[in-house]
């Protein structure tokens, strides 16, 4: 706890009883939000609570990342980074429950059962909504732990817009955006480029002593190693008519992890780097036949590839330019073997129809088709698939002014586990102009994967492991529940809510003991330990959210909030028999603050901007191999403006950014492996370079569903 008395401290003298200044925070509370309800309301009328955070927020906080962004802002978030993916967490679940979504679609790029968070890039971002607890009523699948909806920049019609931004830091950091857009007649055009490069770093050399038989203390393994991603994105929108609207999107994504290889053969040396090819295409559209309805129509196809690209000679199962399977195939430099091929199409109809008696309907049906190729991992010829249908509808109704309902359900159809239905109710009582009370109740509901049922791999760590899928898992099902109040007066916002999870059937690796592997692993490797996945586990999760802010004159200031307690059901293969833990990552306490200043000089157009934000975690806990060390970091942000008249009459705008994380270099030196607080390297510093050039009307826009305001909105 003594890693919050400093954020505590600084939250109590940030709140000084100033005069306030409720334009920005009107600004803010006046925000139209999509992602609680999948209908638009402003964030202060929003039937389900919503935590957002705006595009002023993103570029005052500078983040080199998405994690960066959500551990940075908000307390509701953890991350372990690694070659696997980010390793995020929410409130307690991990990333499997928690759905990403990029404009209200699902991202796809599962690198192990963990999201490549690197497909999204920061400098796009127009916003970010996050919902918590199971909304599987309206989004189905692996929303058990909550939502977050990443909201991009679109282009409107109109004129050129040419983008560039560029930002260094330590560690051979480098991020590179760049925009085109243009518009001819009723088409327009947006292309994006991003380019993610570091160069990694090592917090320690030593290895874990329980993981080695001999002390090691110069191992090669680095924290987080050497990677570059880059992406290419295109989107073209017709629009013959003002309440007829078409788009085609898509996207290429190559990344590559360079593994630094050593000298200790059961622990550091690597003979491959891994490399992810990614690729999206979606085409759909909107229809507003009158003020009363809107129609939408998405169809989407992902893919994501993740394989071997090998930097020595190495023998290993494979096959041939023949495609014969072989024991101890030579792969030798520069040559790939793909691990996984996944590939996921989606087909998504929505409707929106104002009702009399102040009702408001949404109703839609998806389709989903799951294409999985792993020839080294999986059995049934390297292939299998999952076929999901669904159909869902809700309802939002106002009685009276001072009380919203709503009410969800969802079917779906699965091909192998048939049909389940999923409730949702919540409602939001408004006594006041400047008092919100809060309620709701959801399940959730997430059928295994397809790696979950099928994926087999070898994995050598200090030993050698054999990782089975199961065919006969079963879906896992949550019960959520919360309860809040949100006040809003002037510039000051605060707002509390508590909550319960509970998950059951939840899926997890358990080891089988005296397990008899099939006989091609036994004669290739001395198994150590049997894992597979299995329904052995439920779980609950009990927190309490808190977010305060406070805006007067050009200062804001704020805060959040988040007290966490798990426990869990594990099956013990020692004693055969269940007992509580507590789940893998879980922190009592997180909290994050910040205090912003901005200021306009009227006489140059020079806005300066000024930000210290703080984070911190206590004590995180792990089953296996300790627990991860509390921690506070600090970090100070500067943003510059540039908008006189001469550059503004040429149609540029110019923005500088800077700044220095971890201002009193906290590092955790705990040994390789165990560094399960924080993968902070220390001290690193920023700059970045934005300069906008915008011909006629080209500007931004946020990401719209339908402009209509509905009866719920108005005052």
């Amino acid at each position: 706890m003594k890693h919050f008395l400093s954020l505590g401290v600084a939250l109590l003298c940030l709140f000084a009883p100033i005069k306030a200044q409720d334009s920005l925070r009107t600004s803010r509370m006046e925000e139209v939000v999509v992602t609680g309800t999948g209908t638009q309301h402003r964030l202060k009328d929003v039937p389900v609570q919503t935590e957002v955070i705006t595009r002023h927020e993103l570029e005052q906080y500078g983040g080199r990342s998405l994690e960066d962004i959500l551990s940075g802002l908000t307390a509701s978030f953890a991350f372990n980074e690694d070659d696997m993916g980010a390793q995020m967490q929410m409130n307690g679940l991990g990333n499997s429950y928690i759905l990403i979504l990029v404009d209200g679609k699902r991202l796809h790029g599962d690198n192990g059962g963990q999201n490549d968070l690197g497909l999204i890039d920061p400098a796009r971002i127009e916003r970010i909504e996050i919902v918590k607890g199971a909304a599987s009523a309206l989004y189905g699948s692996d929303a058990i732990a909550g939502v977050v909806n990443i909201i991009t920049r679109k282009y409107d019609r109109d004129g050129l817009l040419l983008e560039n931004t560029t930002r260094g830091g330590s560690y051979g950091d480098l991020r590179q955006h760049n925009s085109v857009g243009f518009a001819i007649g009723k088409v327009s055009s947006l292309t994006n480029f991003q380019l993610q490069h570091s160069d990694g770093w090592q917090n320690t050399s030593h290895e874990d002593p329980a993981q080695t038989e001999f002390p090691i203390y110069d191992s090669r393994n680095k924290t987080v190693n050497r990677h570059t991603n880059w992406q290419v994105a295109e989107r073209l929108t017709y629009t013959p008519t003002s309440d007829l609207e078409f788009y085609a999107e898509g996207s290429i994504y190559r990344k590559r992890i360079y593994r630094p290889s050593g000298k200790y053969a059961a622990v550091d040396v690597k003979t491959y780097d891994l490399a992810y090819r990614n690729a999206s295409a979606a085409v759909g559209g909107k229809w507003t036949p009158s003020e009363k309805a809107v129609v939408t129509l998405d169809i989407d196809w992902n893919r994501h590839a993740y394989e071997y690209v090998f930097t020595d000679t190495t023998l290993v199962d494979g096959y041939d330019p023949y495609g014969n399977f072989t024991h101890y195939y030579p792969y030798f430099p520069d040559q790939t073997n793909l691990q996984s091929d996944q590939r996921r199409t989606m087909g998504h109809l929505k409707g929106i129809f104002e009702l009399p008696a102040r009702n408001r309907l949404s109703a839609g049906l998806e389709v989903r088709h799951d294409w999985l190729r792993a020839p080294m991992r999986v059995d049934h010829g390297g292939t299998v698939t999952d076929h999901t249908e669904a159909l869902y509808v809700q309802d939002e109704y106002s009685p009276w002014r001072l009380l919203q309902l709503t009410g969800g359900l969802r079917l779906d159809r699965n091909q192998q586990f048939g049909l389940h239905l999923t409730p949702k109710l919540s409602a939001m009582l408004r006594p006041t102009d400047w008092l919100r009370l809060r309620a709701a109740w959801s399940q959730g509901f997430k059928t295994p994967t397809p790696k979950e049922q099928h994926y087999r791999y070898v994995r050598e760590m200090n030993g050698t492991y054999l990782y089975l899928g199961n065919a006969d898992l079963r879906p896992q099902t949550s019960n959520y529940g919360s309860i809040g109040a949100e006040i809003n007066t002037g510039g000051f916002s605060f707002s509390v809510t508590g909550y319960i999870n509970k998950v059951e059937d939840m899926i997890n690796l358990v080891t089988i003991p005296n397990y008899r592997a099939p006989e091609e692993y036994q004669m290739q490797y001395e198994l150590h330990k049997t894992r597979q996945y299995q329904n052995l586990e439920d779980a609950r999760t009990i927190g309490v959210d808190v977010n305060v802010r406070y805006a007067f004159s050009d200062f804001a200031v704020g805060g959040s909030y988040s007290y966490l307690d798990t426990k869990a059901h594990e099956y013990d293969s020692d004693h055969d028999r269940m007992h509580e833990v507590v789940i893998d990552g879980m922190a009592h306490h997180k909290g994050s603050c910040f205090a912003t200043w901005n200021h306009t000089f009227s006489r140059s157009g020079y806005r300066l901007g000024l930000g210290l934000y703080g984070r911190a975690s206590s004590k995180r806990y792990y089953q296996l191999n300790g627990n991860g060390k509390a921690y506070h970091i600090w970090r100070l942000s500067s943003t510059h403006d540039i908008a006189c008249r001469a550059i503004q009459s040429r149609g540029l705008t110019l923005r500088a950014e800077a700044g220095v994380d971890n201002i009193f270099n906290y590092v955790d030196r705990t040994p390789h492996g165990l560094h399960l607080g924080t993968t902070s390297p220390g001290t690193t510093v920023y700059a970045s370079l934005t300069i906008r050039f915008n011909q006629g009307k080209a500007k931004f826009q946020s990401f719209k569903t339908n402009s209509k305001q509905s009866y719920n909105e108005e005052d």
